[in-house]
């Protein structure tokens, strides 16, 4: 089964979960992890696979994977090992702090887009103390070299650093994309200090999102601003990966990178059950055809959480 061949099956079945804004569903989520509403009866997760070396690992069979759920093993319902076009945004820090770095980073995105499927939504948020679209209006997203090439160096260094309020703008924008996988590369020192958004409202958004988030950290060692812990848990909480180059001109290997993993995920889902505890942890084991020890990378935990129907019982 392909993924969008899974994603209608999903949408037929009224089963979908990690899609709770697809749905029109928005739970209240804790701060520490996902919930799932008691009307969503799959789970769905976005897995990298790495071998020793830490390459990636493309086109193992359904069979090939494991998962459990609080230690119980769980039947894969749906699965799809296919390279599919996303909707990705690139966030460019444009404060201040980071205009010495500034044309690695771009180079740097520059190859994550050349790298991308070319078929991919791609659109560009450009921050410093405002948030801003790259793409010229009305176009919200492009897969155009140059058009996006042109996005990126339509910001200005200036400034302070708004990471949150970029996150969520992401986020928003990603929502008009009609790709059914999401993912967002933030480039950035990872230090707020001119958002409005509160960073637990970011991270709760971020929880709620379908988008995979994989974040590169680059500053200097001396700058008070540096926040390599926010980028290493928005990696954690949706997922994805975060990456720390030495310098700016090792950047351009990370987008590589990124882009790869991207193309090389496979699509896992699973029918929860109702009756257990609400914090669950998901464990996936990947069994290689050779016997070669592989790493599964995603999500770890999840929130499921019973909803109060219109007679005022609990659903399952």
């Amino acid at each position: 089964m392909n993924r969008r061949s899974a994603m209608r099956t999903l949408v037929i079945a009224s089963a979908v979960s990690f899609f709770p804004l697809l749905m029109g569903i928005i739970p209240k989520l804790p701060q520490d992890g996902f919930t799932i509403r008691s009307d969503v009866r799959l789970v769905l997760l976005d897995v990298a696979v790495k071998n020793r070396q830490g390459k990636f690992v493309y086109g193992l069979p359904k069979q090939a994977f494991h998962v459990t759920e609080d230690s119980q093993a769980q039947p894969i319902t749906v699965f799809a090992n296919q390279d599919v076009p996303v909707t990705v945004g690139i966030l460019v820090d444009e404060s201040q702090s980071m205009a010495p770095k500034r044309n690695e980073v771009l180079n740097a995105a520059q190859t994550f887009i050349e790298k991308s499927n070319p078929k991919d939504e791609i659109f560009v948020v450009n921050f410093n103390d405002k948030v801003t679209l790259g793409l010229r209006a009305p176009t919200l997203f492009s897969d155009n070299i140059e058009e996006l090439r042109s996005a990126l160096y339509r910001g200005i260094p200036q400034g302070k650093t708004a990471v949150n309020d970029a996150i969520v703008a992401g986020l928003t924008e990603l929502e008009s994309g009609t790709r059914d996988k999401k993912a967002l590369v933030v480039v950035s020192d990872g230090g707020d200090n001119a958002s409005t958004r509160k960073r637990e409202d970011m991270l709760d958004m971020v929880s709620k999102s379908l988008a995979t988030i994989y974040a590169i950290g680059i500053y200097d060692a001396e700058d008070p601003d540096r926040d390599p812990g926010l980028l290493k848990e928005l990696a954690k909480v949706s997922g994805g990966e975060a990456f720390f180059p030495a310098n700016p001109s090792e950047m351009s290997a990370a987008c590589s990178e990124i882009a790869e993993e991207i193309r090389s995920r496979y699509t896992i889902g699973y029918a929860p059950q109702p009756d257990r505890a609400s914090l669950r942890r998901i464990h996936i084991r990947v069994d290689a055809p050779n016997g070669v020890k592989l790493t599964a990378q995603t999500r770890t935990s999840y929130r499921y959480e019973k909803v109060t129907n219109q007679n005022g019982q609990n659903g399952k």
